[in-house]
């Protein structure tokens, strides 16, 4: 067991700036030397990628981990909480939407809060203070007393016009005592970083981006004492999980990592590799050809979109892609990946050739055309395992497929529900060894799904 500075960094609302707050911190102490581990609540890919180059300070980045009260159960939560934050000094946790939202109105599920809780860590509420005074402390009061099991440790305000603004705001904190106020933030635009229709844009294609988290770590620092906010905040145990004795690699997986393919969960990564598979990345946009001797494929989410043109040029790769897929070795494919392994991507800009391994075309829109968490349960046995797997993950995108292909002609094997029950779209399309979907699985909701992926790779081998 180790004992370590632990908090979940909450915002009041979506879009009060507590991912700049975030990397903000984190940046700020990693560049002390202090070893910080990131995590992020909910099913978000992007602000983990910041947050690894922003706790790597410049060097090696540091994997942020998804945590999730819907996807995952409370256990498995607390399991890779500990797995890293067992073997850091701080771990910072960033919330997802506003502290108490969730997928319901009426409970906690999938909220920050709910993690909060499950973790046992303290919060630091970041609160949008632009246009309030005194009003902000109504606002602050009755955050902290909505969940007397959720304990605000403090108060960052962000978005302060002026030095008297943040006296105003201060003083009037004087009413709720047992909440301190551990900084003002001063509204500064030019650290925001810039964003896209997914949500911010990836390190990937963030040219500023060092840059960017040393002037985070600045701002912070000019409204908010490191030291005291450390001091403001109990000790908390991790107790390191027990590991089991590594495996050795008897598969391949090729993973495709690049600016258009780079959204995993890295626990689905872990899982992988524990179950006995060598990962090895490859870029659907540079590379030629696939790595050498690979038995399955596993093609992520991101942007083939943005990159429709440079993918489309890239013919040899794609052929190959397609007789991989042919051959009858496992490939996983998911909402990017999905979309690359069809006939085309539409945008505005034209119509791009992908991989054409399923018959038909992805078509993007203005407007998201999915968005919320998934539950599926597999109604045929598949490279995920035997009919009648539960697995949690979340759908989020902005393309479609184009509404005349004849999708009955192709195979499906997920029964999905949302929020409100059933989906009736049909999902988990099957090509030969070949699985694609639009929903982004966590495989932690059931770790099994990872040993089957590999053990299909090794029964395509005949071993």
């Amino acid at each position: 067991m180790s004992t370590i500075k632990g908090f979940v960094i909450a915002g009041t609302h979506s879009g009060c700036g507590k991912t700049s707050v975030s990397l903000g911190v984190m940046a700020s102490l990693a560049r002390r030397g202090i070893h910080v581990q990131p995590f992020k609540c909910g099913p978000d890919f992007i602000d983990p990628g910041h947050h690894a180059m922003a706790c790597g300070a410049g060097e090696t980045p540091v994997p942020s981990h998804n945590l999730d009260g819907w996807m995952l159960d409370a256990a498995t939560n607390v399991d890779i909480f500990n797995r890293y934050a067992s073997r850091c000094d701080v771990a910072v946790v960033e919330g997802v939407m506003g502290l108490f939202d969730g997928i319901s109105g009426t409970h906690d599920a999938g909220s920050t809060a709910q993690m909060a809780k499950i973790l046992g860590l303290p919060v630091i509420l970041v609160v949008d203070a632009r246009s309030m005074a005194r009003s902000a402390a109504a606002l602050v009061s009755g955050y902290a007393s909505f969940d007397p099991d959720v304990t605000i440790a403090g108060i960052i305000f962000n978005r302060v016009g002026s030095d008297n603004h943040a006296e105003l705001l201060t003083e009037a904190m004087t009413i709720l005592p047992d909440v301190p106020v551990l900084g003002c933030l001063k509204r500064d635009e030019d650290i925001t970083t810039p964003s896209r229709h997914l949500g911010l844009v990836t390190t990937e294609s963030d040219e500023d981006g060092l840059d960017r988290y040393e002037r985070l770590a600045d701002w912070v620092e000019s409204g908010l004492d490191m030291d005291t906010l450390l001091s403001a905040l109990p000790d908390v145990d991790a107790v390191a999980p027990f590991e089991p004795v590594p495996t050795v690699p008897t598969i391949s997986i090729g993973v495709a990592k690049d600016a258009a393919f780079c959204f995993y969960y890295e626990e689905n990564l872990r899982l992988l590799r524990e179950a006995g598979a060598r990962l090895v990345e490859f870029s659907p946009i540079d590379d030629h050809r696939l790595p050498d001797a690979l038995d399955g494929l596993y093609l992520g989410g991101g942007y083939p979109e943005l990159y429709a043109f440079e993918l489309g040029q890239n013919n040899k790769l794609r052929r190959e892609i397609r007789d991989f897929c042919e051959s009858g070795k496992p490939v996983y494919a998911e909402c990017g990946g999905f979309m690359y392994l069809m006939e085309d991507i539409i945008t505005s800009r034209g119509r791009y050739a992908m991989s054409g391994v399923f018959p038909f075309r992805a078509e993007m829109g203005e407007r998201f055309r999915a968005l919320g968490y998934r539950e599926v349960q597999t109604r045929n046995s598949s490279l995920l395992g035997p009919a009648g797997a539960t697995i949690r993950g979340h759908e989020f995108h902005y393309s479609t497929i184009q509404a005349d292909a004849d999708i009955s002609t192709t195979p499906t094997i997920y029964a999905m529900s949302g929020r409100k029950g059933a989906l009736p779209n049909p999902e988990g399309f099957i090509h030969a060894n070949t699985l694609g979907s639009y929903v982004h699985l966590h495989f932690a909701s059931h770790p099994s799904i990872a040993e089957h992926f590999v053990q299909a790779c090794r029964e395509a081998l005949g071993d």
